[in-house]
């Protein structure tokens, strides 16, 4: 749903937890020391790179309007058939060479694309490439600057489109060469970008988020002014790790709603990739700088006048249970989607994040059920039994944030290192 800004009704607290060990794994009364710490990023060394040439030999029934000659690959036909001139869909001709996916060597997150053609003018060239991960195909990307993927992929198809003007010369592909990225075991996670902007509460109890959820007293997500960071009902396949300014007191939540003012600014992206406000600085929120300076006459992209400078909203559990907020505050977050290295699910939660690896530590925040965490490393605690097994790990988010294992449904992305 969109929302102009955040209502503020008030919500009945949840029942207090019974179990002892449960209530010092979730959110419990006990208070915490505020611990001045931010994350720490550590980078693994990257192995040597794999590449490949595509095979531009073979044109078939996946193929479209495309033809291979003694000189390299063209366009069969350089018109649009079926399409006149007025057409709103197509006003170039266009073809494309789908290619076998490849089976990589070792997983990789970033695959760049050399073309070797002769283009005329008016006519293009352009190499895509997507990734296969453990839940499916990646969204196709051009990769002549460098495809960057979000989770490490195991396999790489990539597609040859060309188009040329009506009736125009057509371009020559003589070749496309490939470089995959690859990625040993990771040493460590790293939270991807982050930014510090302005966060508003959600409130809404009893309403539809942009993905379907019915929003609960004390709920524990958060809204994104695009939809291209919206996980699906139920997952947290987009998590942010939200924290105070201070670093004090932190939240991962999944990203289950559209907002606030905007619905197509991802402004966690570069202007390259941003949908809309490209001239913007990555990481200014276009409702920021239509408040603060009047950008696009201080309004939103539906015409409203901008009342706060906001770029996140918070549900209510995440405003005043993870961060402890009583008011609309600025925040740092991490758009953990963006970085790398292992992530584990959070399968029960909220669950308390500690300082260190007994429920004896401080609290250091939360982490929403089905918020993807990054993790770190993982080191030897208390023994605790949860809803997926009892064990003595003890996993690093971050400097100073530790979960119990026992609370991880499933880990993906690498293997995670003892710190």
């Amino acid at each position: 749903m969109t929302r102009p800004c955040c209502r503020t009704q008030s919500v009945a607290l949840v029942a207090a937890l019974t179990l002892a060990l449960t209530a010092a794994l979730l959110p419990g009364g006990v208070s915490d020391a505020p611990a001045n710490h931010g994350p720490l990023t550590l980078t693994a060394a990257a192995p040597s790179a794999e590449r490949w040439s595509a095979d531009l030999s073979v044109v078939d029934r996946d193929d479209v309007n495309v033809r291979r000659t003694a000189a390299g690959l063209r366009l069969r036909e350089a018109r649009s058939p079926g399409r006149s001139a007025r057409s709103p869909h197509s006003a170039v001709a266009e073809g494309m060479l789908l290619t076998t996916p490849r089976a990589l060597a070792r997983p990789a997150t970033r695959v760049h694309a050399e073309i070797s053609a002769s283009v005329p003018a008016g006519a293009t060239v352009e190499a895509q490439v997507r990734g296969w991960r453990a839940i499916g195909w990646t969204e196709w990307q051009a990769a002549t600057s460098g495809a960057v993927f979000d989770r490490p992929v195991t396999r790489v198809q990539t597609r040859v489109v060309l188009t040329a003007p009506q009736g125009g010369a057509t371009a020559t592909v003589r070749g496309v060469q490939l470089t995959a990225d690859a990625t040993a075991a990771v040493s460590a996670a790293t939270p991807g970008r982050t930014y510090r902007v302005y966060a508003t509460r959600i409130g809404l109890v009893g309403e539809v988020t942009a993905n379907g959820r019915t929003v609960q007293p004390r709920d524990h997500f958060v809204a994104l002014p695009s939809r291209r960071g919206l996980s699906p009902l139920n997952t947290g396949d987009y998590t942010v790790r939200v924290c105070t300014t201070t670093g004090s007191r932190c939240e991962y939540a999944p990203v289950w709603d559209v907002g606030p003012w905007n619905t197509r600014d991802d402004y966690w992206n570069p202007s390259s990739v941003r949908e809309n406000w490209k001239d913007l600085p990555q990481g200014r929120p276009e409702a920021q700088a239509a408040y603060q300076s009047g950008y696009n006459g201080g309004r939103d992209q539906f015409g409203r006048t901008v009342l706060n400078p906001a770029g996140i909203d918070l549900a209510d559990g995440t405003f005043w249970d993870g961060l402890r907020l009583t008011t609309n505050a600025w925040v740092d977050v991490a758009y953990l989607w963006t970085g790398g290295g292992p992530r584990g699910v959070v399968g029960d939660g909220p669950l308390n994040i500690r300082s260190g690896a007994s429920t004896s530590y401080s609290i250091r925040g939360l982490a929403a059920r089905l918020a993807h965490v990054p993790i770190q490393c993982y080191v030897t605690g208390q023994s605790v039994a949860g809803p997926y097994r009892t064990t003595t790990r003890w996993n690093r988010l971050a400097t100073g944030q530790y979960v119990s294992h026992a609370y991880i449904s499933s880990v993906y992305g690498g293997s995670v290192p003892v710190c």
